[in-house]
C-alpha cells in the first residue's frame, strides 16, 4: 500500500490516470452515441422498387442539370451525399425542378405528388446517404417549449428571417425567404441541409429536440394576435417610433429659421 501511495503522489501517476479517465468517458461515449443512432435510425428502409421508380423519374425530370447518375454538370451540383431531406425540401417547396436557368431558389407550388418526390428521394439517398426526412415525431411540436425556441430562433434565425420569419433581404442580391407557409417538416430539413446561403445546423450544433423547440416558436407566432392591427412584420412599435422620429427630424429640417439675406433696416 505504501508503494502504491507513493507512487500516486507523482505527477506521471496523475497524468496516467486523467488520461484513463477521458479514455473510459471517450468509449462510454461513443457506446451510447452508437445506442442513440440505432434507436433514432428507427425509419425503414426504402424498398429497392421505390428507389428504381425514383431513378426513372430522376431521369425524366432531373438528370438533364444534374447529369444522369446525380453526379453533377456545369449547370448544376452533384447530389451524391446531399440526402434525402434536401431533395424533399427543394422540391416540396417548388424551388426545383427549376422553371429557368437562374430561377433555383425560387419557390412555387410543387410538379410532383409527395409520394414521387419521396421516390425521387429515396433514389439520391442511395447514392451517398445524406440527412433523412425527418419523421412526423421529430418535427412534432407537442410538448415543445416555445419560449426556449424563440431564444434560439432569435439567436440563430432572426438576422436573416426576420424576428417573426418574414424573410429579408441578404447581401448581393439575395433574401432569406418569410417562413409564414412552411411546414414543420420544411423548416426542419431546412436546417438540416442549409440552401441556399442559409447555413447548415447539424444536431451537433442544434439538437434534434432544440429544432423542435425552434419550430413550435414559428408555428406558434403564426396564431398570435396583433394588437392594434396590422402586425407589420412583428415589427410594428420599432417601424411607428423610426417613422416618427424621421418625420420629426424632416420637419424641423422644413421650418428651420434660415438667415435673412435683405440687408437690415430695408423692408
Amino acid at each position: 500500500m505504501s508503494w502504491f501511495n507513493a507512487r500516486r503522489r507523482r505527477p506521471v501517476a496523475g497524468y496516467a490516470a486523467l488520461l484513463l479517465g477521458l479514455v473510459v468517458v471517450g468509449l462510454v461515449y461513443g457506446a451510447f452515441s452508437r445506442t442513440s443512432g440505432i434507436a433514432q435510425a428507427s425509419s425503414p428502409a426504402p424498398s429497392q422498387s421505390d428507389i428504381n421508380t425514383g431513378k426513372n423519374l430522376f431521369d425524366a425530370t432531373c438528370s438533364s442539370c444534374h447529369g444522369l447518375d446525380a453526379q453533377g454538370t456545369t449547370q448544376a451540383p452533384s447530389l451524391v451525399g446531399a440526402g434525402a431531406a434536401a431533395v424533399d425540401f427543394q422540391m416540396s417547396t417548388g424551388r426545383m425542378p427549376a422553371k429557368e436557368v437562374g430561377a433555383e431558389n425560387n419557390s412555387g407550388p410543387t410538379m410532383f405528388s409527395a409520394q414521387k418526390i419521396y421516390e425521387i428521394a429515396d433514389y439520391v439517398a442511395s447514392l451517398g446517404g445524406g440527412p433523412a426526412i425527418p419523421d412526423a415525431q421529430q418535427v412534432s411540436t407537442a410538448g415543445a417549449d416555445t419560449a426556449l425556441g424563440e431564444e434560439l430562433f432569435s439567436a440563430n434565425c432572426a438576422q436573416c428571417h426576420g424576428f417573426a420569419g418574414a424573410g429579408g433581404a441578404l447581401t448581393y442580391g439575395k433574401s432569406a425567404p418569410p417562413l409564414t407557409q412552411a411546414t414543420p417538416t420544411q423548416i426542419y430539413e431546412a436546417m438540416l441541409t442549409g440552401p441556399e446561403a442559409m447555413p447548415v445546423f447539424p444536431d451537433g450544433s442544434i439538437s434534434p429536440s432544440a429544432k423542435r423547440d425552434i419550430v413550435a416558436y414559428i408555428v406558434d407566432t403564426r396564431v398570435e394576435p396583433n394588437p392594434g392591427g396590422f402586425s407589420l412584420g412583428r415589427t410594428g412599435p420599432v417601424t411607428v417610433l423610426g417613422g416618427m422620429g424621421f418625420l420629426v427630424i424632416i420637419a424641423l429640417w422644413i421650418t428651420a429659421k434660415r438667415r435673412d439675406p435683405r440687408p437690415t433696416g430695408m423692408e
